[in-house]
């Protein structure tokens, strides 16, 4: 399970997420829910937001735009190894 300040999202065995918490910050992942298949990592913002790693090298955010979110300016993000999120 990974955090935020205040949403929370959970790994599955399935590769699958699921999501809890402050649907802003990164709680309701329901937009982007069908494209959660095969995540192998999951990582949060400092803020509210969170990136998944999918098995096949792409990466799925969600949450806060400010937080990094909203990824659409640099999708489509492919071979990706790993994420970090900084603090502001």
């Amino acid at each position: 399970v990974k955090a935020n300040m205040r949403a929370f999202a959970a790994l599955l065995s399935t590769g699958s997420v699921i999501t809890w918490g402050h649907p802003r910050y990164g709680g309701d992942s329901s937009e982007v829910q069908h494209l959660l298949i095969d995540v192998e990592r999951i990582h949060p913002s400092k803020g509210g937001a969170f990136a998944a790693v999918l098995a096949n090298g792409t990466v799925v955010t969600w949450g806060l735009p400010a937080y990094g979110g909203d990824s659409s300016a640099v999708q489509p993000l492919r071979n990706v190894r790993q994420v970090q999120a900084t603090s502001g």
